[in-house]
């Protein structure tokens, strides 16, 4: 089917037990490999043993350039020191070090020390990327949401930082991502839904996108059908090929054919109706909600503590004592 590349994401994926095995087989399937992971549960043997199977690429994440804050959000007291060893691990290895750091209110105003800790690090590539709320992120989005003017002064930062490791010579790449709230035109959502990439499930279920589960759609199961007839035939990879599908303002608008109505995801989490346009667009008819994430944004003062996590100890060990 022309398919290149397999990722490796979650979730966590160092859980799986079978991951080097997995890897191995897309390696002799041909594809180029690449994991995502927290690092927590990673060790220099299994970057070796995942190298050795033929895993292309690693990336790392993190929470914050602090031991405290990175740790009160990833739930682990251990979590820093242990992504710094593994960071390096994957150097050592042969990797190129690339890092991620989720950005949003409460470490924005770490930009500087983020970048000068990558900078120490030796890291090839950073993704520098503010938080998009789907999920568990927009159950905590007046919480994570950072203001205007703090993405202002971080975009500032980031532009700066980067102007002078070109005049140093450095090699080391920032990409920067800002919320998609903040924009007035949507993102070309997965490049279009159904048109590059299908994920699959812990179960088996395929997806055109993580978050698409969310969604009152059936999706088909690489347990009973084919990835070739899940891809071209079922209904759910089909309910929003095209444009027929597409309501006003979109149906009519020029820019159909380059954001797609922009994400059938978070139209459904801001309207109850996929169908509708992506209110991240200043053309639809529900763009105030977006104003008004906005506007509650500038006036928050939310602190960690009232987060709702995943994980329900994480708010007891670092909030609670």
């Amino acid at each position: 089917m022309g398919a290149a590349q397999l990722g490796f994401s979650g979730g966590e994926p160092l859980v799986r037990q079978d991951l080097a095995e997995l890897i191995a087989e897309a390696r002799h399937l041909g594809y180029y490999s690449n994991l995502i992971t927290s690092g927590l549960g990673l060790t220099a043997a299994k970057v070796q043993a995942f190298r050795d199977a033929g895993l292309d690429h690693i990336q790392v994440s993190f929470q914050a350039s602090d031991p405290e804050l990175n740790n009160a959000v990833a739930g682990s007291r251990k979590a820093f020191e242990q992504k710094l060893a593994m960071a390096r691990a994957v150097k050592e290895a042969g990797y190129p070090m690339v890092l991620n750091f989720v950005i949003h209110r409460h470490n924005i105003h770490q930009m500087i020390d983020i970048i000068d800790l990558c900078d120490r690090l030796d890291a090839d590539y950073v993704e520098l990327a503010t938080c998009q709320y789907y999920g568990w992120a927009f159950k905590n989005r007046a919480g994570l949401m950072p203001s205007h003017a703090q993405l202002i002064t971080a975009e500032a930062e980031v532009d700066a930082y980067r102007e002078r490791l070109a005049a140093n010579g450095s090699r080391m790449k920032l990409i920067f991502v800002t919320p998609d709230y903040y924009e007035e035109r949507p993102k070309a959502c997965m490049n279009g839904w159904g048109s590059l990439f299908l994920t699959v499930a812990l179960d088996g279920t395929a997806l055109p996108c993580h978050s698409a589960r969310l969604l009152p759609i059936e999706f088909p199961n690489v347990r009973e059908s084919g990835l070739r007839s899940i891809w071209y035939d079922s209904p759910g990879f089909n309910h929003y090929r095209g444009d027929s599908w597409m309501p006003e303002p979109c149906r009519s608008c020029d820019e159909k054919g380059k954001d797609f109505g922009g994400c059938r995801c978070q139209a459904y989490l801001l309207t109850g109706d996929a169908d509708n346009a992506d209110p991240v667009c200043s053309k639809s008819s529900h763009h105030d909600r977006i104003l008004a994430a906005r506007r509650a944004a500038d006036h928050a003062t939310t602190g960690l503590e009232d987060l709702t996590y995943r994980n329900t100890e994480n708010s007891r060990l670092f909030f609670r004592g």
